[in-house]
């Protein structure tokens, strides 16, 4: 696996990290062995850096995740985040980035991992209640006490990265991005690259739609909670798809999985990207992994571009009242 340097003054990590959310919520049913199996082979393949969320199962996942990791914490470069509590629909609806809650979500956050520093710690989306220069400063009182080593945000826009990153040295943005995903290339990249951040995709595969395993609306569990986000809905559906088949057709050509394609893509944008593809599996995190070596040429990101441009996919990224609490 090869490394990345997480922004100008992290650590260097593997260039590929694993979301774990999906281990314990959103995607159908829970496999606990297959999770903890896939977390530890992701780490005998060299894939140290692992993504949770207080958030993700209301605690499990960072349990989950500590339990994988037991006895093994030194290869890892363990991230979660905080800020966001369960609504209706399985979607977040409040935000929390009061200094007190910041505290306390970290002393919780240790505790289930099983663990005594979060590498790097996130404010999961920012409270509009409270000056994100607050919210920071309370965890940079974390860096100081020992408990946290680096600092992060998530979904945020250039101007609030940008005050956060005046209070204390923002080491990761993380915010979606994808072929399908591509609204923060005119100022949230940028941005990053101007300040030094590291900038962490999640969802680099769409939420599983750019594997091209997704033929149907019908194909998620009744759980599952793409049945709630615009683009698995409707007309959306099919437009969507129409656009999927599109880089099958160019990753047949390349002789790869279309996961594989968009997995290489988002990791040509910019060394200092570290997307964190999330998967329960062993079989996917494999293919995943091999998504590294995939050398796109020139012509071929061009291909891509015209393709999947900015603003391709049909539908916005979530329902309304989860995209208030976005900062972007």
């Amino acid at each position: 696996m090869y490394t990345r340097q997480l922004g100008n003054h992290g650590p260097a990590i593997s260039a590929l990290g694993l979301g774990c959310m999906g281990m314990s919520q959103a995607y159908g049913c829970r496999d606990d062995a297959e999770s903890i199996a896939t977390i530890q082979r992701a780490l005998d393949l060299g894939v140290n850096f692992l993504d949770t969320a207080d958030v993700y199962g209301s605690g499990l996942n960072e349990t989950l995740v500590g339990q994988a990791i037991h006895n093994q914490r030194s290869r890892v470069f363990l991230a979660t985040k905080f800020g966001l509590a369960w609504g209706q629909n399985r979607l977040p609806q409040d935000v929390d980035g009061r200094p007190d809650y910041v505290r306390s979500a970290c002393e919780a956050s240790l505790r289930r991992l099983g663990t005594d520093v979060i590498d790097l710690y996130y404010l999961h989306r920012v409270d509009p209640n409270v000056p994100i220069e607050v919210t920071v400063a309370a965890m940079a009182e974390l860096v100081r006490a020992g408990k946290v080593r680096y600092l992060g945000l998530s979904e945020v826009s250039a101007a609030s990265l940008r005050r956060a990153h005046a209070i204390h040295p923002i080491t990761a943005l993380q915010s979606e991005y994808s072929l399908w995903s591509r609204e923060v290339e005119p100022e949230i990249l940028p941005t990053c690259r101007e300040l030094g951040i590291g900038f962490v995709p999640f969802s680099p595969l769409g939420r599983g739609f750019l594997t091209g395993q997704i033929k149907s609306p019908e194909d998620f569990a009744a759980d599952d909670f793409r049945r709630n986000l615009p683009r698995f809905q409707g007309e959306n559906f099919q437009h969507n798809l129409d656009l999927v088949q599109q880089l099958e057709a160019i990753a047949v050509e390349k002789g790869c999985k279309p996961s594989q394609l968009a997995l290489a893509w988002v990791l040509a944008q910019g060394p200092h990207i570290l997307p964190i593809p999330g998967t329960k599996r062993q079989t996917y995190l494999e293919e995943n992994i091999a998504a590294v070596e995939l050398v796109l040429t020139e012509a071929d990101l061009k291909h891509l571009a015209e393709v999947a441009p900015l603003g391709a996919a049909a539908g916005s990224r979530y329902p309304e009242a989860m995209l208030r609490l976005s900062n972007r």
